[in-house]
């Protein structure tokens, strides 16, 4: 089954989520937990969970990727930055908990000149003490264009992180399209290539969710401005390739690409139309 969803807003709640999804044809959904430039998360709804875990149930909803804020950095230089990281992500976790097997996507940070040997420690120990609060829910590292002191520009600094985390079993890796790309990493010319070098360094079977972006950058630029399906640097023909790999095509996708909702349900079913079941 193509697993196919869309970024969508948790503000009405997960049922509500969930009946959208359903609605313009996607399977499964990502949202962030809260503001993604920080704040207080609702409070949590039991009830909204249960509902949606049944409505999941009945319409064979695939596995859901919750996203931390884009502003939570656990390499920042400064404690107060780091322990705000820690107590967004825990509250997190424990939230996630309410909903078990589902994912959680984080930008591993920024080193801020630290040098990205020390960014990596940082790193391991946040997720090191965030992984204490919750034993259902996979940690997924997300894939880094490599602007600015961005750790995780490349797969072995992703596997370097892995290598040092005490809970390897609940941790994964989310390879966003637009940001490999971006990275340097040539899956228009040489996905398999590129899937090799993954599969080499850190391990295909670590490989849990693919952010389907295309690029508004050329390729290497180490930016990250995502486009459209189709309309990018990436292209229709990548992205069909992409979808239909071996290695790819059982794993969940999600769309954070720039659209409304109309936008997303026609994504959705033209990538189901260049879907080979």
């Amino acid at each position: 089954m193509f697993k196919i969803g869309c970024h969508l807003s948790s503000s009405k709640g997960y049922l509500a989520m969930g009946k959208e999804a359903v609605k313009i044809g996607a399977n499964t959904f990502q949202f962030f937990t809260r503001n993604p430039r920080g704040g207080a998360a609702k409070p949590i709804n039991e009830a909204d969970m249960a509902a949606y875990a049944e409505f999941a149930k009945e319409n064979e909803m695939g596995t859901i990727l919750a996203h931390a804020p884009y502003v939570l950095n656990p390499a920042a230089a400064k404690e107060d930055l780091r322990e705000f990281a820690f107590e967004v992500m825990k509250d997190d976790f424990h939230r996630l908990s309410f909903l078990p097997g589902s994912m959680y996507n984080f930008h591993p940070g920024s080193h801020v000149k630290q040098g990205v040997d020390v960014g990596i420690e940082l790193i391991v120990d946040h997720i090191n003490r965030v992984q204490e609060f919750n034993v259902n829910t996979t940690l997924l590292l997300e894939t880094m264009a490599g602007k600015g002191s961005e750790v995780g520009r490349n797969f072995e600094e992703l596997q370097t992180i892995i290598e040092k985390v005490e809970r390897k079993d609940m941790l994964g890796v989310c390879l966003d399209t637009c940001h490999v790309y971006d990275g340097g990493y040539d899956i228009v010319n040489d996905l398999d290539g590129v899937l090799k070098e993954f599969n080499e360094t850190i391990g295909i079977e670590r490989l849990k969710a693919i952010h389907l972006n295309d690029s508004m950058n050329p390729f290497a630029s180490h930016k990250d401005r995502h486009q459209k399906i189709g309309e990018g640097s990436i292209g229709i023909e990548a992205m069909e390739r992409i979808i239909n790999h071996p290695m790819l095509k059982e794993l969940p996708f999600y769309l954070e690409t720039p659209n409304d909702i109309e936008g997303y349900a026609k994504e959705i079913a033209w990538l189901k139309s260049l879907y080979q079941g």
